[in-house]
């Protein structure tokens, strides 16, 4: 009788199985959703394996050498100094307690709220020849320009610094993290054995935690590659500002293509390269003692050095350009009356919303689909859909317009053979593709967001909900989705924001004659008028406030 009764029940992983059994038609999205984020990346690899034109020919003989000795030192300097403001703040308020240290655990955060490129027109306006910086200078010394040093802000190693300054915060806090989990065991005995904090920091707490600090540089790096706004204002040539001249200055769409590849593969490097250095060895402790991390006082003028320490990089990052910006705007600011102003915060808005609400609803129908029925060809069709935030803005761009304008063509000539009409443009330069393109860019955002959330709420309780007679669907509305309300907040929140900053692909992609704030101040700063630029800039600061906001939260949560 008893064998009976244990027959007739099966054990808990066959049933969990039968929960799971049937796979719904929204679980299969993740499939069609990589299959296009993957269409613009393929797109940019077809259309550069045709073979190159004149135009082609022609960058390889001049620029191409040039492009890609500047990339490659940028991206170098980038991650060099980053990784030196990133990784010693965040052991300085891991390790240590000094004043003001709870102040500048938070205020590190700010130039994420900063875009490169209005950090860049800010110092520029500070620090070029026409500055009040070297007016002051000339006015103390009697000397006319020429006859003193002054270091050119508009130069490779400056626009490394600007990129430097607002990027440290992504290795911070992967290095903070990755500093205050480390065992305990391993760092006290290092201080058993004699050796100080500087010591400890440089031979045991950095080794540990290069994975993170290896995530953090990666990520820096993605956005040193992919930016555009700053080294064109700082006259330093890289792919994004060759694949922008191809596209509007030559208008060959072909070698556009074949120098984002030529981009995308500097990428790749970049990431096997960093993969292959660290070889097999692993980072993780080998004891299960994990008591908090008791941080060391400091006194005298090792304190001064710290506070020092942590603040040079948010005055960098964040209080020097913001407060430039403040006193351009209060002096002059767009010449715009509010009625004018308004339509450019306006459309930038309205692609922001429109990108964080899909964004948000594909992030989690791919969470969901891998959580609830998981397989490897849906987690490999996951990380597919969060390659775009590993390629340039401008890649995307490029091979975003190329499928579109393929498709238009074909159905205008399709429409012209049968009725005679001309259906003209329908995706190409619009609203659509523009936000298509923020999709691809920023998908990658939201979907680590929603995984990040659904990991911390335990399978039981939707297998819970399933045997009291709740359809998979309902169960999930009813349990998961109010657990995972935060983390979908969040994913919206990076998205809107990382979309109200983008400028390659917005100048690539957007309709005619429609301009966000980012590519307002884009042009006005083009033209030097960096003044009139600062109302619209600190438009984009206040709004990049928000994802800092949601930082601090989780961080004191934690």
């Amino acid at each position: 009788m008893s064998s009976t009764t244990q027959d007739a029940v099966p054990p808990a992983p066959r049933r969990l199985a039968l929960l799971r059994r049937r796979t719904p038609l929204w679980a299969s999205a993740a499939f069609l959703v990589a299959l296009l984020i993957a269409s613009p990346i393929a797109s940019v690899l077809v259309t550069a394996a045709t073979p190159g034109g004149a135009a082609w020919a022609h960058l390889v003989r001049t620029i191409l050498p040039d492009l890609l000795v500047n990339s490659v030192l940028l991206a170098v300097l980038v991650a060099v100094m980053a990784a030196i403001m990133g990784t010693i703040t965040a052991w300085l308020v891991a390790a240590c307690d000094f004043r003001f240290r709870g102040l500048l655990e938070i205020a590190l955060l700010l130039p994420l709220a900063m875009p490169a490129y209005v950090c860049g027109y800010a110092y520029v306006w500070l620090l070029d020849v026409a500055g009040p910086v070297q007016d002051t200078i000339r006015g103390l010394t009697g000397l006319r320009w020429g006859e003193y040093w002054f270091p050119e802000i508009r130069s490779l190693p400056g626009a490394a610094l600007m990129l430097a300054s607002v990027l440290y915060p992504y290795i911070y806090l992967l290095c903070r993290g990755a500093f205050l989990t480390q065992s305990v065991c391993l760092l006290e005995a290092s201080r058993t054995l004699g050796h100080g904090l500087p010591r400890t920091f440089l031979h045991v707490a950095l080794p540990m935690a290069r994975p993170a600090l290896a995530g953090g540089v990666a990520l820096a790096l993605m956005e040193t590659l992919a930016d555009y706004g700053t080294v064109q204002h700082f006259a330093v040539r890289t792919f994004t500002t060759g694949i922008y001249d191809a596209w509007f200055g030559l208008a060959d769409r072909p070698a556009a293509a074949q120098l984002a590849a030529c981009l995308m593969g500097l990428v790749a490097l970049l990431l096997v390269l960093e993969r292959l250095s660290r070889g097999g060895r692993r980072y993780h402790p080998t004891t299960t003692r994990h008591p908090p991390l008791r941080p060391v006082r400091l006194h005298g003028w090792k304190q001064v050095l710290a506070i020092l320490a942590c603040a040079l990089p948010v005055a960098l990052g964040f209080l020097v350009p913001a407060g430039t910006l403040l006193a351009l705007m209060w002096r002059q600011g767009d010449p715009f009356e509010l009625a004018r102003t308004l339509p450019f915060a306006l459309n930038s808005l309205t692609l922001a919303a429109i990108a964080a609400g899909i964004a948000v609803v594909l992030a989690a129908l791919l969470a969901w689909g891998q959580r609830l029925h998981p397989s490897p060809w849906r987690a490999a069709a996951n990380r597919v859909a969060s390659l775009g935030y590993a390629v340039p803005g401008s890649v995307i761009a490029v091979g975003a317009l190329v499928p579109f304008a393929l498709f238009d063509n074909a159905l205008d000539a399709w429409m012209r053979a049968r009725f005679g009409l001309s259906t003209g443009l329908l995706l190409s330069g619009t609203i659509a593709a523009l936000v298509f393109a923020y999709l691809v860019r920023f998908l990658g955002v939201a979907v680590s967001a929603v995984e990040s959330g659904l990991t911390r709420i335990r399978p039981s309780l939707f297998a819970a909900a399933r045997v009291l007679g709740r359809r998979p669907g309902a169960a999930v509305r009813a349990v998961e989705l109010p657990l995972a309300r935060n983390a979908l907040l969040t994913a919206g929140v990076l998205v809107f924001v990382d979309t109200m900053k983008e400028l390659p692909a917005t100048l690539i992609v957007r309709p005619f004659d429609f301009d966000t704030l980012a590519v307002r101040v884009h042009n006005l700063a083009s033209d030097e008028r960096l003044a009139e630029a600062s109302t619209a800039a600190l438009l984009i600061v206040a709004v990049g406030l928000l994802p800092v906001a949601v930082l601090v939260r989780a961080m004191r949560r934690d």
